[in-house]
């Protein structure tokens, strides 16, 4: 048996990790257990996702909580390092770029077990991000590479790994898109909030760099009631967005907003169905900006620079480097207008990586 321990920290991450345990449960060869670090505890950003992606309950909950970076990956490396050594596994496969990625990896490594990296190479080029430095020290030090798209390859190439490390199997957040769309249509999410197929937008904000100061806010206020003129705003508000909105006394004027339809986080199935009907996403996830990709609905991202330049490439996702009204006033009545341009999937986007990946392991480990 190839004993895998799968891990777990923030909400991106759980999506990514249920099409794999379910693969790695499906071969005899392999034992998979799923660590959950506890980076998101809020039971509206985990324990829906957990239920409704018919995960198994964790088979360890670090309780890592929340903090500052270097807080989050101390108390991640401290806790993980006592599973370590109590499961003795095969390998530990982590996802994604979040802080309990790069803290179960070094443990990881200076235990002399090896690493995959799902979504390795991904590359912003901004680093003063912190997952920039957590996706470059990852793939740095891991044994098995898997990556979503061309320019994954290319960046690892550049940076010297071994082609042999190296392998091109798509994009995980697909497999769970495709598994559930579905089961997602069975919602009542548009009926509990009014709502029919392309009359609302969804808008999605979180990154510090957007919400941590009273002028960005004010940015996003604007950019919302703007967006209310043409078309209804369904905006569910992260936990730190909404703590930021009140600190600067801002949540009056973003609850006033006529046209607004103010929520708490969604489960997965709820926003993949409010996603998937939309007109248009304005948002600064990630994660986003692929699944808008996928399923062809235009997508405006508030970031600098995308570490998924296959989404703006040939996707529906456009960035737009800082949150200006009269930008997305511009883009917005360009893709109401039907202007904007026609995406395609991406190359193995299939539902089918994390069979693959599960192939590759079972012939790199079962030995």
């Amino acid at each position: 048996m190839i004993k895998i321990l799968n891990i777990v920290g923030a909400r991106p991450n759980f999506m990514k990790v249920a099409p794999l345990h379910r693969a790695f449960e499906q071969r005899p060869e392999i034992e998979s257990k799923i660590v959950h670090t506890g980076q998101h505890f809020d039971a509206k950003m985990s324990d829906v996702f957990f239920e409704q992606l018919q995960m198994p309950k964790p088979h360890y909950f670090l309780g890592v909580g929340g903090g500052s970076h270097t807080e989050v990956t101390a108390k991640t490396m401290l806790e993980f390092e006592k599973v370590l050594l109590e499961e003795k596994p095969d390998l530990v496969l982590v996802v994604g770029d979040v802080n309990a990625t790069l803290a179960c990896t070094l443990v990881a490594i200076k235990s002399h077990i090896p690493v995959a990296h799902v979504e390795a190479g991904l590359r912003s080029g901004d680093r003063a991000m912190p997952e920039e430095l957590n996706r470059i020290l990852t793939d740095s030090v891991a044994e098995y590479l898997f990556i979503t798209e061309q320019s994954g390859v290319d960046n690892l190439k550049h940076e010297g790994v071994p082609d042999e490390k190296v392998f091109f199997v798509g994009n995980v957040m697909i497999d769970s898109l495709v598994h559930y769309l579905e089961k997602a249509r069975e919602t009542s999410v548009l009926e509990d909030f009014g709502l029919q197929k392309d009359e609302y937008a969804v808008v999605t904000m979180h990154r510090p760099a957007n919400v941590d100061t009273p002028e960005g806010l004010e940015a996003i206020l604007n950019i919302i009631a703007d967006t209310t003129r043409y078309k209804k705003v369904v905006l569910p508000i992260h936990p730190r967005t909404a703590n930021n909105f009140k600190k600067f006394g801002l949540s009056e004027k973003l609850e006033a907003i006529e046209g607004l339809i103010l929520t708490e986080p969604q489960g997965y199935l709820e926003f993949l169905q409010l996603m998937q009907n939309a007109s248009i996403i304005i948002t600064d996830s990630g994660g986003i900006q692929e699944e808008t990709t996928f399923l062809q609905i235009p997508c405006l991202t508030f970031r600098d620079s995308t570490e998924r330049p296959i989404t703006v490439e040939i996707g529906t996702n456009q960035l737009l480097a800082d949150l200006n009204p009269v930008t997305v006033h511009e883009k917005l009545l360009e893709i109401l207008a039907g202007k904007t341009k026609k995406g395609q999937i991406p190359p193995l986007w299939d539902g089918q990586t994390s069979e693959r990946i599960a192939d590759i392991l079972i012939e790199k480990l079962d030995k």
